[in-house]
């Protein structure tokens, strides 16, 4: 019996309601018949779940009483993406089809099919989401599919056939999202299908050299099975009772020979498979919570000359004779290997909804919320000199200014006040600021909606690959809300070129960027690493950039610059004010420097479970967190920025445009250095191609951690003195 789909309740209605949309008068339902209708059986779609046909079928009926009336026309079988066939099943009104000719009716046929492609797409996509799981009965194969082989020592992944291992008649390779090909996901069938013989193979000196630079880089290899990743346990020495779970098992090991400094290479070629399941309480159906492995490396004797099918002295389950030791490894030599695997079935009473919970356990809750407890003491400490400055020296300030009668108590006044002819004076460089600022708002609004969705639960681990692509997607339609902040700004420094900050707002940023990434992924390539993008997906991101991002960029930037320029609250005198002599605490590069560090204190804890997840590859699930720390840098960036600003306008110096933005900004600066620091003090990596990567990606991430921070302490700025000039009286 194949297996069957289910779908959670919320997904069936959403695209069920997605697909009965349609059209008022016609609908069609991916890879379904209307035959299909009421068969008990799977559907042909595997994507498609039983309850949904069911589901829409009975609506149907309800909502159209005259369901028998109607002309049923197929349309015959269509490819409309590389993941989904459509088979499209069309009711049209019976007068309507007595009026039109055949051609006619062929054209309402396509135009109806072309009109519903895209909320089916929407509908495939949530039931994707879903994630229905699969209830497997007894009979039913388990094909383990084989995932990239990864390594903390090279940072760069392979396909787990660019090394000698058994392979299946033919190799398929399984459909990938955008963030699966970023992050270097290659996931392939394999010959593993639940002690059973895989293949033997004979090495080489070549393929035996490979094996051994994947021991020495200390490569581990990655399975999936029902969309569930492949884990080690390995028991606590703290906890006799309780385990840690590594990704994947190590390609071998290597010992050193008793007596002498000679060490030997030993492939890891059995394979005890554990899958956990649990039973559902109403059907004999199960469905898989739990897939883990223990590998050995075993010297397998045989009788006869091989012939594919010999019984294996060391590994026979026919007479029970299973692996459970490597007390005689095999060594990688130039001779052959053979491999195997045995599965062990272990009903579990953990539920299907809770199977991730192995994966995604974190011990380390207590240090999260002392990272979030020590980041709200430097909010708490920054928010009262801010309330300080607002409350007291402000209002005493403006109440004092706003009661002078006699122009000698006037030039007795000293400080932020008298700077008011010169403090909205366009700053230099105006149309790159306005630039940068743009970008800002466009990486804020792209971690803000990713964030959301996140915390939400969209996001779910078990759909890989899913938060790259939503941060790449996101971005890209961000880029309206870059337009228009750059063309506000630039208008309200009566700036005329718009057209060219646009331009410069659309290509700047991503153009650092994506040279970046390609000299990088240029490295990776001549690696011949599966974690090398492919022409065609460069292509897809380059059509996202040029063909949907830049539009988007020129949109906002003309309706930004056509609404009314943003008026300064006070008049700018014609000749700039002589800014005096400054202390040295209020250098620029100094002031500067000391801005950054708060920013940066406020996230650098959080910042390192984020560095173990990418370069130690774990999970990394706690977006509450993470949420709540972005919230923090939020309020710290513009505080500080606040609070710093106002000294410098006291000491009138008027030039705070620019030094807003640096001032935050700067966290970027630290950020990199701790990056260097968990370089050298956390991580093992030895090649240089993999240190050029490590540090490559990572000042991608700092120039991208300057441009937000230093947005948000921008406008913070703009916000705190349009505030206290507009409350000043100016005669």
């Amino acid at each position: 019996m194949a297996s069957i789909h289910r779908c959670p309740r919320l997904q069936i209605w959403t695209a069920a309601l997605l697909l009965l949309f349609v059209h008022g008068d016609s609908f069609y339902l991916p890879g379904v018949a209307p035959q299909d209708f009421e068969m008990v059986s799977t559907p042909k779609s595997e994507i498609a779940c039983l309850d949904l046909v069911r589901f829409v079928a009975r609506s149907r009926e309800g909502f159209d009483q005259k369901l028998r009336s109607r002309w049923l026309i197929q349309v015959p079988e269509r490819k409309v993406s590389s993941t989904a066939k459509l088979i499209g099943a069309i009711f049209i009104d019976e007068n309507m089809m007595l009026k039109m000719e055949k051609m006619c009716l062929i054209l309402v046929v396509e135009l109806t099919m072309s009109f519903s492609q895209c909320l089916c797409e929407i509908a495939l996509a949530l039931l994707k989401f879903g994630n229905c799981g699969i209830f497997w009965v007894q009979g039913d194969p388990l094909n383990v599919k084989a995932n990239k082989l990864t390594s903390t020592k090279t940072q760069l992944p392979y396909s787990y056939y660019s090394i000698p291992y058994c392979t299946p008649k033919s190799i398929i390779d399984s459909a990938e999202n955008l963030g699966e090909v970023l992050r270097g996901d290659r996931i392939e069938n394999s010959p593993y299908v639940m002690c059973n013989l895989v293949c033997r193979v004979a090495l080489d000196g070549k393929k035996a050299k490979t094996f051994k630079e994947k021991i020495d880089d200390e490569y581990r290899v990655n399975m999936i099975l029902d969309n569930l990743p492949l884990v080690l346990p390995i028991r606590r020495q703290d906890q006799e009772s309780s385990y840690v779970y590594q990704h994947g098992y190590p390609v071998g090991y290597k010992r050193q020979i008793a007596g002498t400094k000679d060490e030997k290479y030993f492939i890891h070629n059995h394979l005890m498979f554990t899958v956990k399941y649990h039973k559902d309480a109403q059907t004999d159906a199960a469905r898989i919570v739990g897939f883990e492995v223990k590998p050995f490396s075993v010297k397998h004797d045989y009788e006869g000359e091989w012939n594919g099918k010999n019984r294996l002295t060391t590994c026979d389950p026919h007479a029970k004779r299973l692996v459970t030791n490597s007390d005689a490894p095999q060594e990688v030599a130039d001779k052959e290997i053979i491999f195997t695997y045995d599965v062990d079935f272990q009903e579990s009473d953990v539920k299907w909804a809770s199977r991730w919970d192995t994966y995604l356990l974190m011990t380390d809750d207590q240090i999260h919320w002392f990272s979030i407890v020590n980041s709200l003491m430097i909010v708490l400490f920054l928010s009262g000199m801010v309330a300080m400055i607002m409350l007291r020296t402000l209002y005493r300030d403006i109440s004092k200014y706003n009661q002078l009668e006699t122009q000698e108590e006037a030039q007795e006044e000293t400080g932020w006040k008298l700077v008011h002819g010169d403090v909205f004076r366009p700053p230099v460089n105006s149309d790159l600021l306005c630039v940068y600022v743009g970008t800002g708002v466009q990486f804020f609004g792209m971690i803000l909606v990713t964030m959301i969705f996140a915390v939400l639960g969209f996001l779910s681990p078990s759909n890989r690959g899913g938060l790259m692509t939503a941060m790449v997607l996101v971005w890209v339609f961000m880029g309206l809300f870059a337009g228009y902040a750059s063309a506000r700004l630039y208008k309200m420094f009566k700036g005329t070129e718009w057209k060219r900050v646009s331009l410069r707002t659309a290509f700047m940023f991503p153009g650092v960027v994506f040279a970046i990434f390609f000299i990088l992924n240029a490295l990776i390539w001549g690696q011949k690493s599966s974690g090398a993008v492919p022409f065609g997906t460069m292509f897809a991101l380059v059509f996202l950039w040029f063909g949907i991002s830049v539009p988007l960029v020129f949109v906002g930037s003309y309706g930004g610059f056509k609404k009314a320029a943003i008026e300064d609250p006070v008049k700018t005198n014609k000749i700039p004010r002589q800014i005096p002599e400054q202390p040295w605490y209020m250098n620029p590069i100094f002031s500067i420097l000391i801005g950054g560090i708060l920013p940066f204190g406020a996230v650098f804890i959080e910042l390192f479970f984020i560095l173990t997840s990418i370069w130690l590859h774990q999970f990394y699930y706690i977006f509450g967190f993470l949420f709540i720390v972005f919230v923090i840098l939020i309020i710290t960036c513009a505080e500080i920025t606040i609070v710093l600003c106002y000294f410098q306008l006291c000491s009138e110096d008027y030039l705070w445009w620019w030094r807003s933005y640096l001032t935050s900004g700067s966290s970027a600066l630290y950020l990199f250095l701790y990056a260097t620091f968990y370089f050298f003090t956390k991580l093992e990596i030895t090649k240089p191609v993999s240190g050029i990567l490590y540090f490559g990606y990572m000042l991608i991430a700092s120039y991208a951690f300057f441009v937000l921070t230093g947005t948000i302490g921008f406008y913070a700025c703009f916000w705190f003195t349009r505030l206290i000039y507009s409350s000043v009286k100016i005669d």
